[in-house]
């Protein structure tokens, strides 16, 4: 797994240029990943890549038929030879939400019981979900990532403890006090190599103000420290920390923990689209969780009694500048979007995004999820908007497609009559009610 660490590193390294003539990281730095427009082949890790098919057990080709059969309402039975892995991830996860609420509301109440389990039912969408491929292909809400990550980098640090260090620095610590540490532990080892005669950058003092205020406060600093070949001793009842060459981790050196600490960042975590297949029923429940959010519940609370104030005690029009300050102020309160797309079928498809993806993305995922990949379609909105080719650069923010958004699907060339729409696979996500 350590390899792994290694090539994230080199990923930056090439991202952002190397940070001195000191030792490479890995020689393996893979290729930049490449943006697609509509119509075309995409390998964007925003695009949703069904993994390899395989067969279907009688029980689940049972249950795609049923699903199949109450949404186009026909009796015919067809065969299903198709599989898709995060359908099953997606079913386990919800079985497990599922699980979960249960043992929650039995701790609870049978008063909060009842309008604990209402709240959830009116959600649109139980949360925001993302995955890292660096550590595994779960799918899990950000908090339980920040954990994984953190416990992961940790057990790496056997086999890596310069760079596991250096990734604990940027992952495990907040902006504030990760920035000024890096910068403090790079001149610190850029005085040894760049001096190797003065005694004096060999020496820190643990009780230094800028040792306690910059580094101390830092989860992982003392540990890249360390690697770099600093030991504590105590020297005149102070503790210090000295460095010499000998304490070096093997097969590091200065120069490459340099870089490291220059060309690293927080690993990233990708955005799962918890993709969903609803019938028209399920789409009147648009309430938005709290991780839809850039402000605390709290503060939701707040803003919607000061409008509703505010409504009360307005009788003046408003002028056009005030009606788009707080048109700006209420799509700066989001962070992510759930997209809505409605088949003629009656059947929508559901994903989420970040506010700053670009219409383009939307487009991909879409095609990425329909029976004939290569159709030309278009998404319309329900003012009848259509999207021009210029749209597909602007953001769902910049496009006011905030907080959430319900296209209308139709194909370009409507005379090829194309009754199918979804991949049969996805069909397994609609849920009876």
């Amino acid at each position: 797994m350590s390899n792994k660490l290694k090539k994230f590193i080199a990923k930056q390294k090439l991202k952002f240029g190397a940070a001195g003539s000191g030792r490479k990281l890995n020689s393996e730095a893979p290729p930049p990943a490449s943006s697609s427009r509509k119509g075309q082949s995409s390998s964007s890790r925003d695009v949703y890549v069904p993994p390899k098919r395989k067969e279907l057990s009688a029980e689940a080709k049972a249950a795609a038929e049923a699903a199949m059969a109450r949404v186009q309402g026909s009796t015919d039975r067809k065969e299903f030879n198709t599989s898709l892995a995060a359908i099953k991830a997606q079913v386990r996860r919800e079985l497990d939400m599922e699980r979960k609420a249960k043992e929650a509301a039995s701790q609870e109440g049978s008063s909060g019981d009842s309008n604990s389990e209402g709240e959830r039912k009116d959600l649109a969408v139980q949360g925001v979900f993302f995955r890292c491929p660096l550590i595994s292909d779960e799918v899990l809400p950000r908090k339980e990532w920040k954990v994984k990550i953190r416990e992961f980098l940790y057990e790496q640090m056997q086999h890596e403890k310069g760079l596991s260090a250096c990734l604990i620095i940027y992952n495990c610590n907040p902006k504030e006090k990760y920035e000024p540490c890096v910068e403090t532990l790079i001149k610190c080892l850029e005085n040894i190599y760049n001096n190797p005669n003065e005694e004096k950058y060999k020496k820190i003092r643990m009780t230094n103000k800028m040792f306690c205020d910059k580094i101390k406060v830092c989860e992982g600093a003392l540990e890249l420290l360390h690697a770099a070949g600093f030991a504590e001793i105590t020297l005149d009842d102070e503790p210090y920390l000295i460095w010499s060459e000998e304490n070096m981790e093997a097969e590091t050196s200065l120069q490459s923990l340099v870089e490291a600490l220059k060309c690293s960042e927080p690993i990233h975590l990708e955005l799962d689209r918890n993709i969903q297949v609803l019938l028209p029923s399920q789409v009147r429940r648009t309430n938005l969780p709290d991780d839809f959010y850039r402000i605390s519940p709290e503060e939701i609370k707040r803003e919607q009694q000061r409008r509703t104030q505010a409504l009360e005690d307005a009788q003046i029009l408003k002028t056009k500048a005030m009606r788009e300050k707080e048109e700006l102020r209420t799509l700066n309160r989001y962070k992510f979007t759930l997209i809505r797309v409605r088949f003629p079928n009656g059947c929508f498809l559901q994903g989420t995004f970040n506010v700053y993806e670009k219409l383009s993305q939307v487009y991909e995922f879409v095609q990425s999820c329909l029976m004939h990949e290569a159709s030309e379609f278009v998404l319309i909105s329900p003012t009848e908007q259509r999207f021009t080719e210029a749209d597909f650069d602007k953001s769902l923010y910049d496009l006011k497609l905030v907080p959430t958004i319900l296209f209308n699907f139709s194909y370009e060339n409507e005379s090829q009559q194309l009754s199918d729409y979804l991949k049969e696979e996805l069909m397994l996500l609609i849920q009876s009610i």
